[in-house]
């Protein structure tokens, strides 16, 4: 079996890859960073995403672990005293493999010839760096409202509980292969007027929106990447296709990791 490791490069985190690239190669498990097939991320949930983005491209070979080394992970299932653990589960146990929905998003050019695809295991968000976002949003080809305010999140349901939580949205368990939609602070009055709530699409329901003005630059996120994009023609997003792969060894229920993110004070 062949592993990678990603760090958050402090300290801590730095010692704790060298511990379990060298338990893990002591059991003839080799190193391998460009074709793992299992993937660990050390360090928090900023590190976990660091790692899902540099194997998005191989989702369906390759599964993911975290350990969290410093604030409870929400995708990090161990900590540092479990690391003697873990490496014998990976070398001597078999895999249990959880898939979660994964979010695509397709940034499309003015240009016809230029289109951009992106997965996102938190969210994607659509805001400017000055003025309001005036987007038209149509679902499954249909208009649905023409958008103004802050701007828009786009969540899968594990990312629910970060930055659609923070925006007053729902928590959705991931079984449920959908996408979240969620306003930010969104202009209401006699004149313009929006849904005002999160809408959930399900799998196959396209979500399009369109710049209602030509020329204008937006910052489109893709989890923790940021992007200055310019004419854009639209934009749409759905529920991938492809999914990630968590490896398993235990049990750790999702309702579990949101009360021990967010409830529980232990």
């Amino acid at each position: 079996m062949k592993f990678s490791i990603t760090s958050r490069g402090d300290h801590k985190s730095e010692s704790i890859k060298a511990i379990i690239r060298q338990y893990l190669e002591d059991f003839d498990l080799e190193y391998n960073e460009q074709e793992p097939d299992i993937a660990i991320s050390v360090g928090g949930d900023g590190t976990f995403l660091e790692a899902f983005h540099s194997y998005s491209d191989r989702l369906d070979k390759t599964a993911f672990i975290g350990v969290h080394t410093g604030h409870l992970g929400f995708y990090a299932d161990w900590v540092p005293e479990e690391i003697e653990k873990l490496v014998i589960d990976i070398a001597k146990n078999p895999i249990q493999v959880v898939e979660y929905p994964l979010l695509s998003m397709k940034i499309h050019s003015t240009d016809d010839s230029k289109s951009e695809r992106h997965l996102a295991l938190n969210e994607c968000s659509i805001k400017k760096v000055e003025g309001s976002v005036v987007l038209d949003v149509s679902i499954k080809g249909e208009h649905f409202e023409r958008f103004r305010g802050d701007g828009l999140c786009m969540s899968t349901p594990s990312g629910s509980t970060a930055y659609n939580k923070a925006l007053g949205g729902a928590i959705i368990h991931p079984s449920l292969e959908s996408v979240q939609i969620t306003e930010m602070s969104s202009i209401n009055n006699r004149v313009y007027r929006t849904i005002g709530s999160s809408l959930i699409l399900p799998k196959h329901h396209v979500c399009e929106f369109k710049p209602v003005e030509d020329n204008q630059s937006f910052l489109i996120t893709i989890d923790h990447i940021t992007k200055n994009v310019m004419n854009i023609k639209s934009i749409e997003c759905q529920v991938a296709e492809e999914k990630i792969r968590f490896a398993r060894f235990r049990s750790f229920p999702f309702w579990k990791r949101v009360r021990d993110s967010f409830v529980s004070d232990e």
